[in-house]
């Protein structure tokens, strides 16, 4: 069969790069939930972590290898012995499993940071292609800061490497310094200069600190790159990655002048866009384009005119390509069980009746709250429940009181395994009150580094998602909870995080 020349593969670094963001800290769980999306939204490879940097990494890349079968799986490793030993290892049930390994190649970071030569960075990249293709028949190779190497220099590692069995040669724009000229250009150069990149994968890899990010893998991809890496929502270090969503969308919208396409399924993305905002703690912003909740929201009344006589006149997309219903069904406090579970599985989701039954109860008293649930308040609950289904403590009751002429108090009934503990303390306000009483019922001590609440959805009656980062026994976890009660929420978010720091 013929390879399609107008394929492009997605590449997704949302576990590895993207975990790598200031505050995220997700677990094996949690991984594994994203990674089972990330295979239903048709990505080609999921690069699952960096199994070296830790015992939970190493865990994580190795449950999804186990469970998730359709993508190529991938990890990370510097261009070492034990990286790519850790990596192999982590890989070994994978279905189809590929080793990414990577070295410096500019002078600044060959000098600065490896405190290497030339000739040194040459001779690791080529032991670590080999030893990695020991191992995996699928191997990827990737020159760091390669956009501020020298171009001789880049071409006679990448030459190297190809002849030592890398499958994929990756061009990251690791610091976000080019721009899409210089880029495409960079991309075309080498495929002309090194004849062996005409047989391997071309891939590249761009970050977004100049806000040019999708930009150049966009301008990557015309100039005869085969794979894009990045992340869902754009996540990652610093400024972050090339946005996944939006490159199929551009290769889909624009399909007839572009002439390239990918294997995505375009109706699996704004889910996956929510799932890794839920889990990861990372709202996504309000005009982000094709994720945002003002994608496809039309205020002028003009734009609103139009968009009644006909969608195309304001809307390039349609919102039911990426996922988003055009009219939503409005569940209330008389909606039953059935209603329920029959609005959830539109959705796209499938509980257990224990499941069912707790996310029932959790929708049942915020109607009581609210006098319309919209889908966002739904997968609210929905991403609450799960984070405390292998909870240690739960949290059974609150009460708090307080005034501007008496001292905060709040009393927290916690559940441990059938057991009820209960505690009172005091704080600066009832926030600080009830998350004291939790250390208190819980025995944990936790330094606050930050908090934060938005509101789900718009009103005076809209849940609150509180996110929270602790510092437990020096390591940072976030925690998250929804509630339309502020101090419920933060309450749920403080114990979250204490529940995520006695389970790893």
């Amino acid at each position: 069969m013929t390879p399609d020349k107008n394929r492009i593969y997605l590449f997704d670094t949302t576990l590895r790069d993207g975990e790598q963001s200031p505050g995220i800290s997700l677990n094996s769980r949690e991984k594994l939930e994203i990674a089972d999306q990330l295979a239903k939204l048709g990505i080609d490879v999921i690069e699952a972590g960096f199994p070296i940097t830790s015992q939970g990494d190493f865990e994580a890349v190795s449950l999804i290898a186990q469970k998730v079968r359709e993508p190529v799986i991938a990890a990370l490793a510097r261009a070492v012995d034990a990286d790519i030993e850790r990596a192999a290892e982590a890989l070994k049930d994978a279905a189809r499993p590929r080793i990414h390994t990577f070295i410096m190649t500019s002078d600044m970071q060959i000098e600065h940071q490896l405190r290497k030569t030339r000739d040194d960075v040459l001779k690791m990249a080529i032991h670590a292609v080999k030893k990695a293709k020991s191992y995996v028949d699928d191997v990827e190779f990737s020159p760091m800061d390669a956009t501020r190497s020298d171009f001789g220099f880049l071409c006679q590692v990448l030459e190297a490497v190809i002849a030592s069995g890398a499958t994929v040669v990756n061009i990251p724009d690791t610091v976000g310094y080019a721009t899409p000229d210089e880029f495409g250009k960079l991309i075309r150069d080498l495929i002309e200069a090194v004849p062996g990149m005409r047989d391997v994968v071309v891939s590249v890899h761009c970050h977004n600190d100049l806000g040019m990010a999708t930009a150049n893998a966009l301008a990557a991809v015309v100039n005869g790159a085969t794979q894009v890496e990045g992340t869902v929502n754009g996540i990652g270090e610093r400024a972050g990655n090339t946005a996944l969503e939006e490159i199929a969308m551009i290769l889909d919208t624009r399909r007839n002048t572009l002439g390239k396409h990918t294997n995505i399924r375009t109706e699996e993305i704004s889910r996956s866009s929510r799932l890794i905002s839920t889990l990861t703690g990372y709202q996504v912003q309000p005009n982000k384009a094709i994720v945002g909740r003002n994608a496809f929201a039309h205020s002028s009344g003009i734009h609103q005119d139009g968009v009644l006589k006909q969608r195309a006149t304001f809307e390039i997309i349609d919102p039911k390509r990426v996922g988003i219903s055009e009219s939503a069904l409005i569940l209330g406090k008389t909606s039953g069980r059935h209603a329920f579970r029959k609005h959830l599985e539109s959705l796209g989701h499938k509980l257990n009746d224990e499941e069912l039954e707790s996310a029932f109860l959790r929708f049942k008293d915020l109607a009581d709250k609210k006098s319309e649930i919209t889908d966002v308040d739904i997968e609210a609950i929905l991403a609450d429940e799960m984070r405390t289904l292998l909870d240690v403590f739960a949290l059974e009751y609150i009460h708090v009181c307080g005034g501007t002429d008496e001292t905060p108090t709040a009393t927290v009934k916690l559940r441990k395994n059938g057991d009820i503990v209960e505690k009172t303390s005091q704080g600066d306000g009832q926030v600080d009150a009830v998350c004291n009483a939790i250390q208190r019922a819980t025995g944990v001590t936790a330094k606050l580094i930050s908090y934060n609440v938005n509101a789900i959805t718009g009103g005076l009656d809209a849940q609150g998602d509180v996110t929270i980062q602790l510092d437990i026994d020096g390591k940072p976890v976030l925690g998250r909870g929804v509630s339309t009660d502020i101090i419920e929420a933060s309450a749920r978010a403080y114990l979250n995080a204490i529940n995520k720091a006695l389970s790893s």
